[in-house]
């Protein structure tokens, strides 16, 4: 992401974002009620000096949109903001009509809030930082491989395959069925990169080594990509999501976001086992321990951020101010991977907390 302009005391930031991940960070940070400023299209009417004044024109113009909701398709990895539109030139006739303005890569929006949190501006400052970048990753085992993209806010899962290796007794029918399966998890990986990402490579016993082996034959190129190797209990996706509870993607995955949820994520779970009573769970309870000023970091998932009523939505975050204002940190965490998905099954909020309040 790149910051053209930061008033943070007028409420106005202007950004162009860079790169996919950047327009995750946008559909977590723009909220109903901001004003988003961007060039779009919009269809005219051309009038009566016209012959056809029905005919209709579209233009391009600079509008401001007060946002009503933002939508973001996984599927083509798409951001839209809709709302109505507050600024336009007055010759347009568009200003209270509803606009919805796609945010692409590579142009510049403004974004006008009444307020802006501090978990808001440390989000923006971070996607700021050079060199984050997805990584790919593969776990393979002598049964199954997947290959998955790992961003900011998912894991991209591109291909997973189950393998049929004959038994150690046949030699030669074993050895043809694993060069077949490894030039399969290499169709995978070059399929999977069309940018030059980093890799993991993840597995069980040998079979991760005898594959790194074949790629420094096979392909130089992508071998020379690979930036760690490490064991794990278990194959294909699952190995992957027990890379990232187990923190032994941490090294690879440190300027990712995704990381450093799951790790949070699996401390509220760590706490809640041990029952410690250093930890907090649902509306109710994170609320009391805000109250207290106990609160050391407050996770919350984007779901229940986008998708709390209104009257919810204020009072959650006048929490989140607190937490801050009290020196507690707040982290959003996606919905789109597992870490996610624990929280929203705990209500959707959770805090790690200072000191037991009960």
């Amino acid at each position: 992401m790149k910051i053209l302009r930061k008033d943070v005391k007028h409420g106005r930031i202007t950004v162009v974002p860079e790169m996919l991940d950047d327009l995750w960070v946008l559909y977590n940070i723009i909220i109903q009620g901001d004003t988003v400023y961007a060039k779009t299209t919009r269809e005219i009417k051309l009038g009566e000096r016209y012959a056809r004044p029905e005919k209709g024109k579209r233009i391009s113009v600079l509008l401001g949109v007060k946002v009503t909701s933002v939508s973001w398709d996984r599927n083509l990895n798409r951001l839209r903001v809709h709302g109505i539109v507050c600024d336009a030139p007055d010759e347009i006739g568009a200003k209270g009509s509803r606009h919805t303005l796609n945010v692409t890569l590579n142009r510049q929006l403004t974004i006008v809030k009444d307020r802006w949190i501090k978990h808001q501006l440390d989000r923006l400052d971070k996607s700021t930082k050079t060199g984050v970048s997805p990584i790919i990753v593969l776990s393979i085992d002598d049964e199954t491989y997947c290959v998955a993209v790992v961003r900011q806010f998912n894991i991209d899962t591109k291909a997973e395959e189950a393998a049929r290796i004959p038994g150690k007794r046949d030699v030669e029918a074993r050895t043809k069925a694993f060069r077949e399966f490894f030039k399969s998890a290499l169709d995978a990986i070059l399929e999977a990169s069309t940018i030059a990402y980093p890799i993991v490579i993840l597995g069980v016993g040998f079979t991760k080594t005898s594959f790194v082996k074949y790629l420094k034959e096979r392909s130089p190129d992508i071998s020379n990509r690979i930036i760690d190797v490490k064991s794990v209990n278990s194959s294909g996706s699952a190995g992957i999501s027990e890379a990232l509870r187990s923190g032994v993607l941490s090294k690879s995955l440190r300027d990712l976001r995704i990381s450093e949820e799951t790790k949070a994520v699996e401390e509220v779970l760590l706490r809640l086992g041990r029952e410690t009573g250093e930890v907090a769970y649902g509306i109710s309870e994170v609320k009391e321990a805000t109250t207290f000023g106990a609160v050391e970091t407050l996770l919350i998932t984007d779901a229940t951020l986008r998708e709390s009523p209104d009257e919810d939505r204020v009072g959650i975050e006048n929490l989140l101010r607190t937490t801050e204002e009290r020196g507690g940190r707040v982290i959003v965490v996606s919905t789109e991977h597992e870490a996610g998905m624990k929280l929203g099954s705990l209500g959707g909020i959770a805090a790690l907390l200072r000191f037991r309040i009960r």
